[in-house]
């Protein structure tokens, strides 16, 4: 019986290690995966005069590139101020993806939502930000279809758990 544990174990553990080494993100990286420069975390190195302002579409830590950046705005509300841009095309029943840079207010956000549609999120699903630098990097599912007067809401939780609301045109 010992033995019949000890073959068991010896196979399903590595057995489990492939089986979790093959889980993660089901998208598979538009370019190959390159050490991150230090600074900015772009694959070149900083400031070396590339402009990031006109059609960002570098890899981010997910390994995707999401396609060119639209800045969406900014809007102010509980003492913090709230810049978005969205990263490729917003199209229904697809992800969208954001950037949001958060400052003021009293430090660091506990948390960062988005969704895209009406502030209600009626047939919205909202999504947490990641952590990305000095700002935050969303994934957002776009409903089919996009509602009338869409655009992308940005739920801003502060340390003390207030929640702030603003909305961005998804200039589409």
């Amino acid at each position: 019986m010992k033995t019949f544990r000890f073959l068991a174990l010896t196979f399903a553990i590595p057995a489990l290690a492939l089986a979790l080494s093959m889980s993660g993100c089901e998208k598979k990286a538009e370019t190959p995966a390159k050490p991150a420069a230090k600074g900015d975390g772009h694959d070149h190195k900083a400031g070396d005069g590339h402009d990031h302002k006109d059609g960002d579409d570098h890899d981010h830590k997910d390994g995707h590139g999401h396609g060119p950046k639209t800045e969406l705005g900014s809007q102010t509300a509980g003492g913090m101020t709230i810049v978005a841009a969205r990263e490729g095309d917003v199209t229904a029943g697809k992800e969208a993806t954001f950037d949001i840079t958060v400052t003021g207010g009293a430090g660091k956000p506990a948390a960062v939502r988005v969704w895209v549609g009406t502030q209600d999120g009626k047939g919205s699903i909202k999504g947490k930000a990641e952590a990305e630098g000095e700002g935050w990097h969303a994934h957002a599912e776009v409903p089919t279809p996009i509602p009338a007067g869409s655009k992308l809401w940005v739920e801003v939780e502060t340390a003390k758990g207030e929640k702030h609301v603003v909305g961005f045109d998804l200039k589409s």
